[in-house]
């Protein structure tokens, strides 16, 4: 067995444990300290306060649910949301330290059901919405307490993911199972958005095209892009029609999509085949995987604090850390599970 084989086993047997999948499902960064980070595999959450030299497990007080999505209140970063898949929505009001489930009104969200995401208001840190695979839920309560937001989604239920426009925070826009739907009144109501982006011919099905991310560019808030499993979309009139793009790239199923921050028309895409940059808005594509052990992304992120820095998670070689806006990658030290008693 070579050294760097060796180090691979050990890598995985220590982030997963069990012999179970190490995929970095999500990574949640601080909005304010650049040390503090959070990721969850397929069994654990994991925090890091000083920049992934160690980390800590923060799933005491939870089920064995599966954590898929977090989120961290904008306002008080300490408190954090889990979302999972068969036991609904876990919160912490002290870093992670310990959980308390906020199931109120989630009755839905059980066994089966995955909560997929959670968006902030941004005028409103105690009114936050989830997408999950019954539908789009509300709170305005910080999660004392949920309702479902369904109305006008009568074709679908799966919910994945959800895209607020940061300049107008009533318009909404829900990627489904069956393509996207719009709200203009903070999901009181949607509206089915789908003219080109799902055929009509396959439109009956509700998984005729399953949309993994939603994102709305600050800059232009008419332009919107819809990442799915069978490609990227983007709509320059806020939803009414949408064009196929990044139809150069040869793996068209895209998991992963960050619009950067600070730079108009720079998308980044993660997928089974790496880290893609668009600079023109979808036009034209670059590959950055210089230093990546596996080129199986599963999820990304763009530091608040340093435009240039990213994370991403792999599904088979752990968590990985660009400081040049992804021209280089570096693998971060393994995510240990010293504490998962």
């Amino acid at each position: 067995m070579t050294h760097a084989l060796a180090l691979l086993l050990f890598f995985v047997a220590a982030l997963a444990g069990c012999n179970r999948s190490d995929a970095i499902v999500v990574i949640q960064l601080h909005p304010k300290n650049p040390d503090i980070i959070y990721v969850a595999t397929n069994d654990y959450i994991y925090k890091t306060r000083d920049g992934g030299r160690t980390w800590t497990n923060l799933s005491q007080g939870m089920s064995h649910s599966r954590v898929i999505s977090m989120a961290l209140d904008p306002v008080y970063p300490a408190t954090v949301y889990a979302g999972t898949k068969g036991d609904a929505v876990y919160k912490s009001y002290d870093g992670g330290q310990r959980w308390v489930s906020q199931r109120s009104g989630l009755d839905d969200v059980t066994v089966s059901s995955v909560v997929n995401q959670f968006v902030f208001d941004p005028a409103d840190n105690l009114h936050l919405f989830a997408a999950t695979t019954m539908g789009v839920f509300e709170t305005k309560n910080a999660g004392d307490s949920w309702t479902k937001r369904m109305e006008g989604m009568k074709e679908v239920l799966m919910v994945v993911t959800l895209g607020l426009d940061p300049t107008r925070p009533e318009i909404l826009y829900a990627g489904t199972s069956g393509g996207v739907y719009k709200s203009l009144d903070q999901a009181g109501h949607w509206e089915k958005a789908n003219n080109g982006l799902v055929s009509p011919a396959i439109i009956k099905s509700s998984r005729a095209l399953n949309v993994t991310a939603t994102l709305v560019d600050p800059y232009e808030p008419d332009t919107v892009y819809a990442a799915t499993l069978e490609g990227l979309y983007k709509s320059t009139d806020a939803a009414a029609s949408w064009v196929r793009i990044a139809q150069s790239l040869h793996d068209q199923m895209v998991f992963s999509m960050v619009l950067d921050r600070t730079k108009k028309g720079v998308i980044y895409l993660g997928g089974r085949e790496g880290i893609h940059r668009s600079e023109d808005g979808g036009n034209t594509w670059t590959t950055l995987n210089k230093g990546l052990a596996t080129l199986n992304v599963r999820s990304l992120a763009q530091s608040a604090t340093d435009q240039k820095l990213f994370y991403l998670g792999t599904n088979g070689s752990g968590l990985y850390r660009s400081q040049d806006a992804g021209e280089t990658w570096e693998p971060m030290p393994p995510v240990v599970t010293a504490s998962s008693s």
